[in-house]
């Protein structure tokens, strides 16, 4: 298993995120998006379940303010994502071309289940 924890701000869902995992002993990539930009590629796999809108953090006043959350065209979406990273609801967990966005234990549970 390949778990790889994208993180653009630290906040309790994250905290709780990376305590499910090391209590498991499953290794973890913590990605910090404000050290590793974040490739179009990756964005896609984020999107792909939800679309790009349900990965804006609509709930955080910064990020509700910002020209995003009323932005309408995925094209200008994905751009202002990738230049500002701290849009995004945190945590995004990936294993493979498997993606969560938040805290979902459940979905993780079953992630270790099928190794």
């Amino acid at each position: 298993m390949n778990i790889q924890l994208y993180i653009s701000k630290k906040n309790f869902d994250v905290q709780k995120a990376e305590r499910f995992f090391k209590e498991r002993r499953i290794k973890v990539q913590v990605m910090d998006l404000k050290k590793h930009k974040l490739g179009e590629r990756e964005l896609q796999v984020f999107a792909k379940g939800i679309g790009l809108e349900g990965l804006l953090d609509k709930d955080d006043k910064k990020v509700a303010e910002h020209p995003a959350s009323y932005c309408g065209l995925d094209s200008y979406l994905r751009d202002y994502i990738i230049e500002n990273p701290w849009l995004l609801k945190a945590p995004i967990v990936r294993n493979g071309s498997k993606c969560t966005i938040g805290y979902q234990p459940d979905v993780w549970e079953q992630w270790v289940k099928e190794g």
